[in-house]
């Protein structure tokens, strides 16, 4: 076989089934391979949306997602969804065509530095430069992006490369020197940990997105339900823990609920599971001051860089939390989880007049859909509006893009989530300035058949930042969204069905409509500009 062929050996061997691209010149050889093979790909309408929707397919499926770009533009595309990845510890192989190898650093046409430009946000990135290379440096990069810290790894092939012969052999497993994530944890530090607990008055469990990472959800409540330890989470993890958990406390931050926030400041002990604790988490430099801290975390590098550590616990949370879960004692919390409930705001007026309140459509959605619903987000008010009034209940899913806070993630990572999970129901939330840098993607939805629905929060300005300009400037300037297009006209031309709803009381029919409609259904919901983030 060629190099080509090789590459689709390669992603049949790691179980790939499905793979999001978009063709040029420099990966022609690896999508003839690609068309008479058993893999299916999904042709994204942007290269930035065929990593978005390899993210959101990756995460609702828990394996490992694919995606395919061309040289040049096309790799260059593609950094933005890469970045996001990376941030927020998705797992990604990413594939992209080079210019021929003897033509490297020439500045031909469509040639760019894939792999420079790519070195300080994948895992680790290859350039192939031997043909016999392919199938170790698959087997490696399917390896590094689906342990330890997960995240996206790039192999970068050039044209020649992909047409050159190869005796195809691939290796069983991948052996490389000075890559070995610590999983199982120290003995005496988990024993540590324990004693620690047991010693506490006021503990608190706070989990980031690696609790979901890791698959640790039924071993955090396990440990929940045994310790009676209340939990607050980061935004990435806020599907780590259902809504009504008797211990369930609620989102911490910039962004977060205010007795979340109080009972960190009041907690005498933290227990960090999967979290880096960056700045929209911490709120500021006075987070748990007053608190001992136990931090589990597979990466090291995360241990301590931004808070100091009372008790460090390097290893993945799944296996960490079993070891835990063998010996830890109840704790006696109630009067703690009481103090904490006492702080707790009354339930927000979301009025009947005039807009539609994204808060009260969120808790009506929440009511209405299924169980095991995916939900995925976009970034602005219309994030922390669904962080906060979108329960998480059964095995629903909740997917946003945290770390690098990227517009035009909720559209293409619903496409993901869907191929992935056909069976169930996706709804995508976005504002209108996230909606348009992605609205491209409903080209890929009518061709694929999708069933996606789209809850679109129009308020004619960039909200989040509308916010913050008023709040700090007393003014604002480059915010506003003029003259939007006719969205529901948008979506028509798309065949996709859709409903402009203009006060509370249409929403429950228009949602009940959406749910019953055959096909992908957008939602358009005008929202006033002055309605508050929190």
């Amino acid at each position: 076989m060629i190099g080509s062929e090789a590459i689709v050996k390669c992603l049949e061997k790691e179980n790939v089934t499905k793979v999001f691209g978009y063709p040029g010149v420099p990966v022609v050889p690896l999508y003839e391979a690609l068309r008479t093979s058993s893999i299916d790909h999904i042709l994204v309408r942007h290269e930035q949306a065929a990593g978005h929707s390899a993210s959101g397919y990756a995460r609702s499926t828990r394996s490992i997602g694919v995606c395919i770009g061309t040289s040049g533009p096309g790799a260059t595309n593609l950094i933005t969804a890469i970045a996001t990845a990376y941030m927020d510890s998705i797992p990604l192989v990413v594939i992209t065509g080079q210019i021929e190898s003897n033509l490297i650093g020439k500045d031909i046409f469509q040639e760019a530095d894939t792999i420079g430009a790519t070195a300080s946000f994948t895992k680790h990135n290859y350039l192939i430069k031997d043909v016999n290379d392919i199938p170790r440096i698959f087997k490696e990069a399917f390896y590094i992006a689906g342990s330890g810290r997960k995240g996206p790894v790039l192999i970068d092939i050039p044209l020649d490369i992909q047409k050159m012969e190869i005796n195809f052999e691939y290796p069983e497993e991948a052996n490389i020197r000075g890559y070995k994530p610590t999983t199982e944890g120290h003995k005496l530090q988990i024993q540590r940990a324990i004693h620690r607990i047991e010693k506490s008055k006021k503990p608190l469990v706070c989990i980031g997105g690696g609790i979901i990472s890791a698959n640790a959800e039924d071993e955090l409540k396990e440990f929940i339900n045994k310790s009676h330890i209340p939990v607050v989470h980061t935004l990435m993890a806020k599907d780590g823990i259902n809504s009504n958990s008797n211990y369930y406390i609620g989102l911490i931050g910039t962004h977060g609920k205010a007795h979340a926030n109080k009972a960190v400041k009041e907690a005498d002990l933290i227990i960090l599971i999967g979290t880096r604790v960056a700045d929209r988490a911490t709120g500021g430099s006075t987070f748990a001051k007053n608190a001992d801290l136990i931090h589990i975390d597979i990466d090291p590098a995360e241990i301590g860089k931004n808070l100091g550590t009372s008790i460090p616990l390097v290893g993945d949370s799944k296996y960490i939390l079993q070891e835990i879960n063998k010996d830890i004692k109840v704790i006696d919390t109630e009067d703690w989880i009481k103090e904490i409930n006492l702080n707790k705001r009354e339930s927000p007026n979301f009025g009947m007049n005039d807009y539609v309140c994204p808060k009260f459509a969120l808790n009506l959605i929440s009511d209405m859909i299924e169980d095991d619903a995916i939900i995925t987000t976009d970034v602005g008010q219309n994030q922390i509006w669904t962080a906060h009034h979108f329960h998480i209940y059964g095995e629903r899913r909740f997917l946003t893009s945290g770390g690098l806070g990227t517009m035009g993630y909720s559209i293409p990572s619903a496409v993901g989530a869907k191929i992935g999970n056909p069976d169930k129901r996706v709804v995508a939330i976005c504002g209108d300035g996230g909606f348009q840098m992605c609205m491209f993607e409903l080209g890929t939805i009518l061709a694929n058949n999708l069933d996606i629905i789209i809850l679109l929060f129009e308020n004619g300005v960039l909200g989040m930042v509308n916010e913050f300009q008023n709040k700090v400037y007393k003014a604002t300037n480059g915010i506003d969204l003029i003259k939007n297009p006719d969205f529901i006209k948008l979506a028509e031309a798309y065949n996709i069905k859709g409903r402009k709803v203009y006060e509370n009381s249409q929403l429950k029919d228009v949602i009940h409509e959406a749910m019953n409609t055959e096909g992908s259904f957008l939602i358009n919901c005008l929202v006033s500009k002055d309605q508050k983030t929190l």
